[in-house]
């Protein structure tokens, strides 16, 4: 009687749907990382970088279990200046020709409010890693209203200092500090067509 009762709870067990973690990928279209800095202390300039790539595991009952792995590719760079683009793809700042990908992955995710975490990674830039923390607030987790699939969406800030990562060009004339603005949406892998 035992063994049947302990069967049928395996069976049980087995059945049921997981829960944890979901899975989702960036979606590149509606993902972009806008980024601040002071030029000469006459103004705030931004620039931005898209074709975001990757994968989010989120966890809503228990975000500690969570993890990110993004990839932006640096020739994705638009500052609205064709020749601003093609100087900081150059040697003097991000080096495309040697460094093509900005690259995060984090190393752990505290939840710090109802709708808010602490996401810290190591971020690679300019073939320098470091480890940032973003400050994520997590916008909403349900269907996406048109395309009926599971989404993720959130935006995340950090300040990092760029000649940390070895961006030293002009500095400290045009800022070291640079304030970075990130927004994402991903769906949820099971549901991508």
């Amino acid at each position: 009687m035992r063994t049947l009762v302990i069967g049928t709870l395996l069976a049980a067990a087995v059945s049921l749907p997981a829960l944890g973690a979901e899975s989702y990928t960036i979606d590149a279209r509606h993902s972009q990382v806008v980024f601040g800095y002071t030029h000469f202390g006459f103004s705030h300039q931004t620039g931005m970088l898209r074709q975001v790539a990757g994968e989010i595991s989120y966890d809503a009952n228990d975000p500690a279990q969570s993890s990110v792995a993004v990839t932006i590719p640096v020739d994705a760079i638009d500052t609205g200046v064709a020749d601003l683009d093609k100087d900081l793809k150059g040697p003097n700042f991000f080096d495309l020709a040697q460094f093509p990908t900005a690259t995060f992955k984090s190393t752990k995710v505290e939840k710090t409010g109802a709708d808010t975490l602490a996401v810290t990674g190591d971020f690679t830039l300019h073939g320098v890693t470091r480890p940032v923390t973003l400050a994520v607030k997590v916008l909403k987790v349900g269907e996406h209203p048109m395309k009926k699939t599971p989404m993720l969406g959130f935006d995340a800030t950090a300040t990092v200092k760029r000649s940390d990562f070895g961006i030293t060009k002009f500095t400290p004339m045009v800022s070291d500090d640079i304030e970075l603005h990130i927004a994402v949406e991903a769906a949820q892998a099971a549901a991508k067509s």
